[in-house]
Formats: structure tokens, C-alpha cells, sequence
């Protein structure tokens, strides 16, 4: 079978279906390791699906969230959850994530872009550049938000967002002002946030607002690093990437080949985390896969790939339902939302719950102050 795309979602698929016996080719576009765009947090549920033993550098843990409102009312709460959201590079995770798929059986190409692809009685013929044909009896596309193999499947996305980030050096003074906390400040677009978190002497600051805000978008970045002393350090990356929440019921399937991760649209609509859902749906797809890979009737090919489909369904999905009611709440009342957040101690402890990986967006709306928050919001919009 083969893998495209070696972030988190891809080197999953291709480590668990290489531990399952099956014969895997991980193709990568770019040089490993690669910088990619991203706050680099792993909440507590993205901790529980890494490999046993990933070496890869925790830079910081979070041991507090200041929370602001455009700059004004900031509030920092401690955190007491169990799991403390750690802080990595991206190009570090994905490099320690391959490296485990390598050592797993997989055989890694990076370098190697992938042009198209075609379904064949059977199999899946994957085209790469220089004219390579390359069949398979599985294909796992887990290129990214502007994915290939989301396209072929089919995947359509109901929200895009434009995420501007930098990375910046910091000394010893602003290192140690940041370490163990991170900041989550509400923007003045709809829908916007900033952040910054903490990596030792670097911090990784960013914003998110819907695409298509063009200019105001950057000016929110120049006045967010401004606000927060990091606009007058030399970035070592400045850069900006889309992310995409999937449409409900767009398909995660064509014929042998399975989407995960970005490649899928899998992301929270909110906080816009999207590691969780890669590697999740990258490890329940690298199953999958295995079990198309060895099917011999369309019928085994079918369960296995519905059973992903359900498992994806029946949990991410329902995870980012949950998290569009949050994020109209946010987009129409962010006064109201920061309130709540910092004025209501469940709201705080329900939310370091869930970064600690303890609780649900969907069981923590159950709760009858989420209900309250809610039905408030509705009445005030």
C-alpha cells in the first residue's frame, strides 16, 4: 500500500498498517524533516495516540492560560489537569512520527510529489513526478489542507481559514515571562484569535480569521506581535497556511483509497487543532487500509473502509458539530464568550479538561452550564 504525505496523519497510517503486516510505501513531498506551519501543541488526546517511546523534544508543558479579549481583560488560570499540553516543533513530531513508521517496516521516499491518481479494478495506480506509475492495492492520502488526494476522493470543505504565524527568538527575560504559559487572546475579525506559546527560547505566536480578509488579517498579526513584544525580533519563520473543516457527510473514500488528517478535512472549527484528528484518523486509517490491501472481494474492501467512515463519523465528526456550536457563539458574542471562560470557574475547568484530554467538546456542552452559556448566547444574538 502506499502513504501520501509524512505529517502525523500519514506516518500513523503508514506505521500501524507496517506493524500489521503489510508492505508500505511513505511518500512525502517535501525534504524530512520539513518546517511546517503550526502551533505545535499536543493537547492530551493527541498524547494518547503517539507511539510508545516517540523520541521526539518536548520544548515546554503548559502549566497555565492567560486568556484576553483583544488585548484587554486578560485572566490566567492554572491548569490541574492531569495531562499537561506539551509543546513541540512540527518538523521535530513529524520527523520522530516517520522515523517510527520506518522502523515499523515502512519504506520512506520523501522528495517525491505525487501527480495524480487513478482507480484500477483492484488497486490504485499512483502517478509521481518524472512519470512514475506506482500501483497499489491501498492508498492512504494524508497530503495536507490543500490536498491531492482529497480531491480525487472528492472532499469539500464549509470553513477555510487563513492562519498567519511566526516563530521567534526570545531571551532570557521574555523566556522565562512565557515559560509554562500559553496565551489565547480573542481577535477583533470574526471568528479571529491570537496565540503564543512557549518553546523554550523560542516563542511560536500566530493569529486565525476566515479567508479572504486579505490585509486585515496581517494587520491583526503586526498588532498582536506588537501588543506582546515580539514584533521587533527577527522571525526564523514567517509563514501562513489554510486550514479546512470538512463539509458533513463529504466522502472519506473513493474506490481503495482513504483520506485522514488534513487531507480529509478533519480539524476542530474553533481552536482550529488539528494534530488530535491526524492522528487518530491517520491511525484508525492505516487499519483500514491494511485490510483493503489484503481484501479480495469488493465486499471486504467495502466493511473495512465503512468501518473507518463510522469510526470517523461516529467521533471526529461529532467532535466538530460540537465545536461549530462553540465557534457561533465565539464568532457573535466573543465579549460574552471570554466572560464565561473567565468569570464561570466550570467553563475554565471543563476547558483544561479538555486539553488534559479528560473530557469532550460534546460531553462538556452536555453540562448544565454549557446548556445555560448556550441558550444565553442564542437569546442575546
Amino acid at each position: 500500500m502506499v502513504v501520501v504525505g509524512a505529517g502525523p496523519a500519514g506516518a500513523s497510517a503508514a506505521r500501524v498498517a507496517a506493524e500489521a503486516g503489510c508492505a508500505v510505501l511513505l511518500l512525502e513531498r517535501a525534504a524530512v524533516p520539513r518546517y511546517k506551519t503550526c502551533g505545535g501543541g499536543l493537547i492530551g488526546c493527541s498524547q494518547a495516540f503517539l507511539p510508545a517511546g516517540l523520541g521526539v523534544t518536548v520544548r515546554d508543558e503548559v502549566e497555565s492560560v492567560t486568556f484576553g479579549l483583544d488585548g484587554r481583560r486578560e485572566r490566567t488560570f492554572g491548569s490541574t489537569a492531569r495531562v499537561r499540553c506539551k509543546m513541540v516543533f512540527r518538523d521535530e513530531l513529524d520527523a520522530a512520527l516517520t522515523k517510527a513508521a520506518a522502523e515499523a517496516g515502512a519504506v520512506v521516499r520523501d522528495r517525491t510529489a505525487v501527480t495524480a491518481l487513478e482507480e484500477a479494478p483492484g488497486e490504485v495506480v499512483v502517478r509521481v513526478g518524472g512519470g512514475e506509475r506506482i500501483r497499489a492495492r491501498a492508498v492512504v492520502g494524508a497530503d495536507g489542507s490543500a490536498s491531492r488526494v482529497g480531491r480525487h476522493v472528492g472532499v469539500s470543505c464549509e470553513q477555510v481559514d487563513l492562519a498567519l504565524e511566526v516563530e521567534v527568538p526570545v531571551g532570557p527575560g521574555d523566556a522565562a515571562r512565557w515559560r509554562g504559559r500559553m496565551l489565547m487572546e480573542w481577535g477583533p475579525l470574526p471568528g479571529s484569535f491570537g496565540w503564543v506559546f512557549p518553546k523554550g527560547d523560542i516563542c511560536t505566536a500566530g493569529v486565525v480569521a476566515a479567508r479572504g480578509q486579505g490585509e486585515a488579517t496581517k494587520s491583526y498579526l503586526r498588532e498582536f506581535l506588537r501588543r506582546h513584544g515580539l514584533a521587533d525580533r527577527t522571525p526564523l519563520h514567517d509563514t501562513g497556511h489554510l486550514t479546512r473543516c470538512r463539509r458533513p457527510g463529504s466522502p472519506l473514500a473513493r474506490g481503495r483509497t482513504i483520506v485522514a488528517g488534513d487531507a480529509a478535512g478533519l480539524c476542530d472549527p474553533w481552536s482550529r487543532e488539528g494534530i488530535s484528528f491526524a492522528l487518530r484518523s491517520g491511525t484508525w486509517a492505516g487499519a483500514a487500509a491494511a485490510e483493503v490491501a489484503r481484501a479480495s472481494h469488493q465486499g471486504d474492501v467495502q466493511r473495512a473502509i465503512g468501518a473507518y467512515a463510522g469510526a470517523v463519523r461516529s467521533t471526529l465528526e461529532v467532535e466538530m458539530r460540537a465545536s461549530r456550536r462553540v465557534m457561533d457563539v465565539f464568532t457573535k458574542r466573543p465579549g460574552l464568550f471570554h466572560t464565561a471562560l473567565t468569570a464561570l470557574p466550570p467553563v475554565w475547568r471543563g476547558l483544561d479538561s479538555y486539553i488534559g484530554g479528560e473530557t469532550t467538546i460534546p460531553a462538556l456542552l452536555g453540562t448544565p452550564v454549557a446548556r445555560a452559556a448556550l441558550t444565553t448566547a442564542r437569546l442575546l444574538a
